[in-house]
């Protein structure tokens, strides 16, 4: 049978003209329209085991992407090389069906800017969405925007559609720019999508592409695909020139995937006809304990049971992972508060405090109180009947059943008088530190790796001194960038170029007042490269589904190199922020959004929105920050939009047992001084975290 093919004028490269084969895309197609029309197949749900990456990173083959999304709450990070790309990546699915990539794309042997910063780098995010799931007859289908922002070298909008005829699954796609017949133009700092802006130009750029992956088993898979990509026609890829002065030998490309653990895939290809490719990735879920945690329950020694009731109930907290504790009995009540410094989850809290004391009380108790506090303060109470308690851990009463007779309530601001007993008086921690510098002109990629310790003296209710030493053992930071005007952050090398450093000294003061309302005040040096003052007031409504406040500081730029100087020659005299703040949580989805809008650090007014997802103690987050910028003189930051991520990690997850200590990092992808704040030891949203209503009630299966 002879195979097909159109002529495409005009003439393409060096005036020969192209001819592009039709055949694997009309196979392709004619295979699909078989597999909607033909239900009698098996389909295999979801969309393992073919949700595994590509050379850049998203799910797909090789080159192309498919249909098919990780599952909600994990993530993967990865390195791949298939000449003369080397690509560093990490994808995450926070929301089912959504995945988005992070990249670097590094040259070989193309220079970039300077001989120090080494070969040519891209970063990139790419957003995939799985609009429809896969059914029985329908096959999944994604639409993708990769790249939509800067200078775009290799973006793409796309859609494709995945079906499954397990153990084969089928793609065919649809889209332009990497993919199409032209290179799509720089977006600057905007983004640009023109699969919805400019639906025809899309249509008419766009070409075919697709795949089929065979799945030996759930270990070993065989890929095959087209792929569409014009490499010599890619004139703004920095590779072109050197390597791609002539079309690729071959379309198509050819891969074996193994997984030798299910955190674990090994891939390797040929593709475009004359390269080898390798990509390793691991791959693992959000939010799932390396090691198994365990704490083992509290047992009561025999010879403990002759002391005194409140003093065997203090030893019983004490050493299941409580502080600051006060026992009163009143005739038939037990009142009992204490500080919780172990358990991530506070109904985990109480479940242990009342299996703690379940076959310690004497029948003479009918009532229990419990209130656990923060430095002090009340978060929670807990009151509970003695027998409701002793069924309970019978199991004579359901989890349901035992709140729907018990109360919970986070109103109280005042805990009953009491003696101490296990003060604390110091909270302390270290924290491991690696901070990025990424794309100066000297290095592309600079950083310091060390620890941050933190202490802490609690001297009365609310307050703390607290100190914050760093060390960092390696330090490459440095800039060749000449300062920027109306500079408040962008100058934070200077301050990070030294490898011993004091981050904070300060004095903060927390209070809860009726009616739920929370202040916080604090004074010294705020953070590493600021000192003055900060405060905030806050109220959550509706059980905390909406936290309301607003919050200020006045501050100084403090002196590189000199820990407890301030800043003589600054180009301001000090700094001013004010803000209405808002939370909006929704815990049926554990997610937030968080509105800071107000004053930023230069001066600039405008608005900051960050959407967070929570999965299990760990928190991810991106940000973006819109303020007026007319008041900044140089192109970096005039009409600049703040951006970036972060992500919170408790230590929970690597330790086997409970804690609540957790570590945030955070990234942006420009040193800007735009839509800026100070850092903050604490803010009163985070403070009052899962202490309120609505997740007190979601998490409450976490008590046994």
């Amino acid at each position: 049978m002879s195979e097909r093919y159109y002529k495409i004028s005009p003439l393409g490269r060096n005036g020969v003209s192209q001819r592009i084969s039709c055949r694997p895309v009309l196979a392709l197609s004619l295979f699909f329209v078989v597999c909607v029309l033909y239900g009698g197949i098996p389909c295999h749900a979801g969309d393992e085991p073919f949700a595994n990456p590509t050379n850049w990173g998203g799910t797909g083959l090789m080159e192309t992407p498919t249909a098919r999304v990780m599952k909600e709450g994990r993530y993967r990070v990865g390195v791949s090389q298939i000449d003369p790309y080397r690509y560093y990546y990490g994808a995450v699915s926070p929301f089912e069906g959504l995945e988005i990539n992070a990249r670097v794309t590094q040259v070989l042997d193309v220079p970039a800017l300077t001989a120090s910063y080494g070969d040519y780098k891209d970063k990139a995010i790419d957003l995939k969405y799985q609009f429809i799931p896969e059914g029985k007859y329908l096959p999944a289908i994604a639409i993708g925007i990769m790249d939509p922002q800067g200078t775009r070298l290799y973006s793409s909008q796309y859609l494709v559609m995945s079906k499954q005829i397990y153990p084969f699954d089928f793609t065919l796609g649809f889209g332009n720019g990497r993919f199409g017949k032209k290179p799509l133009s720089s977006s600057q700092e905007g983004f640009k999508a023109e699969i919805f802006t400019d639906t025809s130009s899309w249509l008419s750029d766009s070409q075919f592409f697709g795949g089929i992956e065979f799945a030996l088993s759930d270990q070993y898979a065989f890929m095959v695909e087209y792929n569409p990509i014009r490499y010599n026609e890619q004139t703004q890829d920095p590779a072109q020139q050197k390597y791609f002065t002539e079309a690729v030998p071959s379309k198509f490309n050819f891969g074996f995937r193994w997984r030798p653990f299910a955190w674990t895939d090994i891939d390797v290809s040929y593709q475009r006809g004359n390269q080898l490719g390798v990509n390793l990735s691991f791959a693992f879920d959000i939010g799932n304990p390396f090691i198994p945690i365990y704490d083992r329950p509290y047992r009561e020694r025999p010879e403990q049971r002759s002391d005194p009731l409140t003093e065997r109930i203090a030893l019983a907290l004490y050493r299941s992972g409580f502080m600051d504790i006060g026992i009163v009995m009143d005739g038939e009540d037990l009142w009992i508060k204490a500080e919780n410094i172990k358990y991530y989850y506070q109904p985990r809290a109480i479940g242990v405090v009342l299996r703690a004391i379940n076959e310690i009380l004497p029948p003479s108790i009918r009532r229990v109180h419990l209130v656990l506090t923060n430095n002090g303060i009340p978060l929670v109470e807990f009151v509970t009947l003695r027998g409701d308690m002793a069924l309970f851990y019978e199991e004579k009463l359901t989890l349901n059943e035992f709140f729907s007779l018990s109360e919970m309530n986070t109103e109280g601001s005042q805990a009953f008088p009491a003696t101490i007993k296990h003060k604390k008086y110091f909270d302390y921690g270290i924290k491991p530190e690696f901070r990025t510098f990424l794309n100066d002109p000297s290095g592309y990629f600079k950083y310091r790796l060390g620890v941050s310790a933190w202490v802490a003296y609690r001297p009365w209710r609310g307050a703390s001194l607290v100190a914050g030493p760093e060390y960092y053992f390696v330090n490459t930071i440095s800039t060749s960038n000449a300062p920027l005007t109306n500079v408040v952050r962008s100058d934070i090398v200077s301050y990070q170029q030294e490898d011993v450093g004091l981050g904070m000294l300060l004095f903060e003061q927390i209070e809860k007042f009726n009616k739920e309302i929370y202040g916080r005040l604090a004074a010294g040096l705020l953070e590493i490269e600021y000192a003055g003052f900060d405060g905030e007031v806050a109220k959550p409504f509706f059980g905390g589904r909406l936290m309301v406040g607003v919050s200020g500081s006045l501050v100084k730029k403090r002196e590189p190199g000199s820990p407890l100087q301030l800043k003589s020659d600054d180009l301001k005299d000090h700094y001013s922020t004010a803000f209405l703040n808002a939370r909006l949580n929704i815990p049926e989805a554990e997610v937030s959004i968080d509105l800071k809008s107000g004053q930023f650090l230069a001066a600039d007014r405008g608005a900051r929105i960050t959407i967070s997802k929570f999965f299990n103690g760990v928190i991810l987050s991106a940000w973006y920050g819109i303020t007026d910028t007319s008041s900044f003189a140089d192109p970096f930051n005039k009409g600049y939009d703040d951006k970036g991520i972060a992500i919170t990690i408790p230590i929970r997850l690597f330790t086997g047992t409970d804690s609540r200590t957790a570590y945030k990092f955070s990234m942006s992808p420009w040193l800007r001084d735009v839509a800026q704040d100070i850092d903050h030891y604490n803010t009163l949203f985070d403070y009052m975290g899962r202490n309120v209503g609505a997740y007190l009630e979601k998490d409450k299966g976490r008590m046994r």
